[in-house]
């Protein structure tokens, strides 16, 4: 690695991420079913039908994972917890035994001088409300507010920081419009709703949480640098509407309270009744907003109807998901996003790494964020408040629709038997933090 803490300013913090669904092994511990399971269990939706029943074996493995992450001296652990652990049914009597394990992920962290930087939803939804219309029905902002009453009534005096969702674009867009997510639909109407819900769920929590006191709550978007085929009229409108839905609609929504226009000509058909008198809530004040940055995608014009654009295999060097390194994207999001949205927020990088198919030597993982890292200075340099840097992930993982062949992991899994082995990248990051 080519930088240490000296190089970043004093208070910038480090830190690895994960989500429940993904590592802790969700057949366990009294969790209700969830839409992943649902969605993996049809086939053709994830690779070898693989789910999340088992998963990383977090649940059983806990101390030894906290003591990955210590050792690698972070500063903070990004985690989600999963709503179908806290409330099986969704709503109703709480499963205990979840509430019991988040309360001493908390207490575990902290006990190691780890900041726990919570994040409530990283997509599994409960099973009994995706039967009753999931993120389509306007009530799931109510039932997300009481989950996040739930939950944080017992960890919220102790967490650094709370997200309620996690990549807003991933829930709506990539799961109602493309459906490569759970609950797999590909519905205008649908996506439509989803995504104004997932922002007034949104901004529920956050009101909900300022009501029991809690401070340093933000959000987590995900975007990606939309690039034109080339500089003619309708490649250049096709990347600045893929840019609109993708990096801009839910920003535009939490700090301007309404939508971009390009977006609006057409979902604006299939938005809810009286969808424009939401924003007070959705655009209840946040203390930082987090940024997810992994890739660019060159966009030219499509022959279908709306968004009538196409994504174009680009030339670029790429990672194992087949995503194309672009470091310099991470720094034009970071100063796109200041410039119309965040201003003196701070921001944090919540997450950016890479799937790299080598299994413990990976030294394209350690060109890949020394990269991204490099970027992140120069946007501190141009007067961003860049605060801090989470690398996604701490270990390889249950990896969505990919299943468990795509390895994200700072720490290698062996899928059989669970064991964790350090990576390079492990022990480079270590080196470069606790010198």
């Amino acid at each position: 690695m080519s930088f240490d803490r000296n190089t970043y300013p004093d208070g910038f913090l480090f830190g690895v991420a994960t989500s429940a669904y993904q590592i802790e092994g969700h057949g366990q511990g009294g969790a209700g079913r969830t839409h992943w399971d649902d969605f993996s269990a049809t086939p053709g939706n994830v690779a070898r039908a693989e789910h999340g029943a088992r998963a990383c074996g977090h649940l059983d493995r806990l101390e030894e994972d906290l003591d990955l992450i210590a050792g690698l001296g972070v500063d903070a652990y990004r985690f989600s917890t999963s709503w179908a652990r806290v409330l099986p049914e969704g709503r109703g009597a709480p499963n205990m035994e979840g509430l019991d394990f988040y309360d001493r992920l908390v207490d575990g962290l902290l006990a190691r001088g780890i900041k726990p930087a919570a994040t409530l939803y990283h997509w599994e939804l409960p099973s009994a409300l995706a039967d009753l219309g999931g993120w389509r029905n306007r009530d799931i902002a109510s039932w997300f507010g009481d989950f996040t009453d739930t939950i944080m009534d017992r960890i919220g005096d102790r967490v650094w920081s709370a997200a309620p969702i996690n990549e807003p674009w991933c829930v709506g867009w990539l799961s109602h419009f493309q459906g490569h997510h759970a609950p797999g639909l590909r519905d205008i109407r649908a996506t439509a709703r989803a995504m104004h819900h997932i922002l007034l769920a949104h901004g529920t929590a956050i009101a909900r949480m300022r009501d029991m006191g809690m401070r340093n709550l933000g959000a987590v978007v995900n975007m990606e640098y939309a690039q034109p085929l080339d500089d003619s009229p309708t490649a250049m409108a096709a990347a600045e509407l893929y840019d609109a839905i993708y990096n801009q609609f839910f920003l535009s929504g939490m700090f301007h309270n309404t939508y971009p226009e390009p977006v609006l000509a057409g979902l604006a058909p299939h938005l809810p009744d009286r969808w424009q008198d939401d924003f007070d809530t959705i655009a209840t004040p946040l203390d930082w907003v987090g940024l997810n940055y992994y890739t660019r995608k060159i966009i030219g014009p499509g022959d279908s109807p709306w968004p009538a654009y196409r994504e174009i295999d680009g030339p670029l060097p790429k990672t194992q998901m087949g995503w194309e390194v672009f470091p310099e994207g991470l720094h034009a999001l970071l100063t796109m996003m200041q410039a119309r949205f965040t201003g003196d927020l701070p921001i944090y990088i919540t997450e950016n790494g890479m799937a790299s198919a080598l299994p413990v030597n990976d030294a394209d993982r350690l060109a890949y964020l020394d990269a991204h890292l490099a970027q992140v200075r120069r946007a501190i340099a141009d007067g961003v408040p860049v605060d801090g840097y989470f690398i996604w992930s701490l270990m390889d993982n249950y990896e969505w629709s990919f299943g468990y062949e795509k390895r994200f992991g700072l720490v290698h899994v062996d899928f059989d038997t669970l064991v964790r082995t350090p990576k390079a990248s492990y022990r480079a990051l270590a080196s470069a933090l606790n010198r």
